[in-house]
């Protein structure tokens, strides 16, 4: 069986165990960036990545269920926010309002 086109996003789990996600492509170089669930990076080259798949090192695998592991993310408290003890700058926020930007600003 061909090896599966790695798609940013796609988790896999090598033969050991190890659990990661593709995290970044280069077609230009052929090489296949990788973060393991403790958040460890590496790159591995495109002919790697299919002679692991056809010694069956290498298979599809699903997400873990806590995909926080190998990010930075905060868990929500029971009141939505994060553990920024409520003094956050709102106008910071994503998807905040931009009123009062003016883009056409110049110094």
């Amino acid at each position: 069986m061909a090896a599966p086109i790695p798609r940013i996003g796609d988790w896999f789990r090598l033969s050991g165990g190890a659990l990661f996600e593709v995290v970044a492509l280069d077609e230009d170089d052929g090489t296949i960036d990788i973060q393991y669930f403790d958040g460890t990076v590496e790159e591995m080259d495109r002919e790697d990545w299919e002679t692991q798949w056809e010694e069956r090192t290498l298979e599809a695998a699903e997400a873990p269920e806590d995909w926080t592991g190998s990010v930075d993310v905060e868990q929500a408290d029971e009141e939505g926010r994060g553990s920024d003890n409520g003094n956050e700058d709102p106008t910071l926020r994503a998807g905040g309002s931009l009123d009062g930007i003016d883009l056409f600003e110049f110094d």
